[in-house]
């Protein structure tokens, strides 16, 4: 069995888990999370001729992802959270050399789309653009998802008219 299909049988034997509590309902942090719950959510997709496994671990102000290209290696690792006074993204490789970025981006957008730190570990070939960009699509999309997402300014009041 290759490493890829190992991952694909572990990960569906793997169960999201959503603590329970009342929706809409904020800790004294604001944060939608209880303190101390811990969610995990693990999913695979065949993108471009690749297999890409995720892992996303939310924690009550960060969130851990792992994205990784037909094999369990690890790959880089970036930390990416708002920095003082001036609230930019700052960016840091945790491990894996900086000649290869692939992630620090990523990792960057991930903090401006959900308001939250981000520990991401990202094993995408690095001359693969296209792959990093579809892979974040999906990333994206199951945050979304999963309600992980910063409210867009003006999106809770789409108007209909034209």
């Amino acid at each position: 069995m290759t490493s890829s299909e190992e991952l694909r049988t572990s990960f569906s034997d793997l169960v999201m888990s959503s603590p329970a509590q009342t929706e809409g309902q904020t800790n004294s942090s604001g944060d939608l999370s209880p303190k101390g719950s811990l969610q995990v959510a693990c999913f695979t997709e065949d993108l471009h001729d690749v297999t890409l496994h995720f892992q996303i671990v939310r924690f009550s102000k960060q969130i851990y992802v792992w994205v990784g290209c037909n094999t369990a290696k690890f790959g880089h690792l970036y930390a990416a959270a708002t920095t003082r006074p001036d609230n930019r993204v700052s960016v840091t490789s945790v491990l894996g050399g900086t000649s290869d970025n692939t992630g620090s981006s990523m990792a960057r957008r991930l903090v401006l789309k959900t308001g939250l730190n981000i520990v991401l570990a990202c094993n995408i070939p690095k001359d693969s653009p296209m792959l990093e960009a579809a892979a974040e699509r999906k990333l994206v999309e199951k945050l979304k998802g999963l309600g992980y997402m910063r409210p867009i300014a003006g999106e809770a009041s789409t108007s209909t008219a034209q």
